[in-house]
């Protein structure tokens, strides 16, 4: 394992489990101090109790990513605690199945919240303290969701499309500021929020088995394989790529 980013602080939402543990995780290996964002504190703090057992500085900051002052105060306890914020990853999120005709108005609001409305908050929080620094790296979890439609997804979609024209947005308003602003799109990846989904259907391995196969892969990504990519795009390695969307998605999208 490297140290690509020793001597960096980087903040994960939605760090409490799935792809956030794994990618606070990640970015911790490689020599980062790792804040953890989570709406539950309590998973926060287990993985920081994990990272901290590996040596690497770490610290739990719980928090409401659709509250502006729980973004602010968020990236203000990650500088106390850690230093200089260089790497914000938006990876909090929540989804929901759906029609426009079967999609309940709050349900549609809770959506928009936390996945778009978070996303902006905690992007502004983090802009204003990188921006007079003229550096940083900002990461948005997108979603192959966010660049075709798919069934039974209306609010998912349009949420997701949005982070990927807001993660446009924001590189080119902040290119010259010396700030990359990408996107990661997984795939269907095998999460602690896909095994709750699978034990509500009536039959669980079918469900499964039908996610499976619609994977030219023959199977799911895995939240490393996605943490992986988050530490790629905010990596020196990736100096030149702002404003895109990168597919890790296993052939899906093809």
């Amino acid at each position: 394992m490297t140290e690509r980013f020793r001597d960096r602080v980087a903040l994960v939402t939605g760090g409490g489990s799935g792809i956030g543990r794994a990618t606070a995780m990640a970015f911790a290996a490689e020599g980062a101090a790792a804040a953890v964002n989570d709406a539950a504190a309590d998973r926060a703090h287990a993985v920081v109790a994990e990272i901290e057992k590996t040596g690497a500085r770490a610290v739990a900051v719980p928090g409401d990513v659709s509250r502006e002052e729980d973004c602010r105060r968020i990236v203000r306890e990650t500088e106390s605690a850690l230093g200089p914020l260089d790497i914000l990853v938006n990876n909090a999120g929540v989804g929901t199945s759906g029609t426009v005709l079967s999609t309940d108005v709050a349900a549609w609001d809770r959506l928009v919240e936390v996945n778009l409305r978070g996303t902006f908050l905690m992007s502004r929080a983090a802009l204003e303290v990188m921006v007079p620094r003229k550096r940083g790296v900002i990461l948005n979890a997108g979603s192959i969701a966010g660049l075709r439609g798919l069934p039974d997804r209306a609010a998912y979609i349009a949420t997701k499309f949005g982070i990927v024209g807001l993660t446009k947005a924001m590189a080119l308003d902040h290119v010259k500021d010396g700030i990359r602003v990408n996107t990661v799109c997984p795939g269907t990846t095998h999460t602690p929020w896909i095994d709750e989904r699978l034990a509500e259907a009536p039959d669980p391995e079918a469900a499964k088995a039908s996610l499976v196969a619609r994977q030219p892969m023959g199977r799911l990504g895995t939240p490393e394989e996605m943490a992986a990519a988050y530490l790629f795009l905010a990596s020196d390695e990736s100096s030149f790529t702002t404003g895109t969307a990168l597919v890790v998605d296993g052939g899906f999208m093809c």
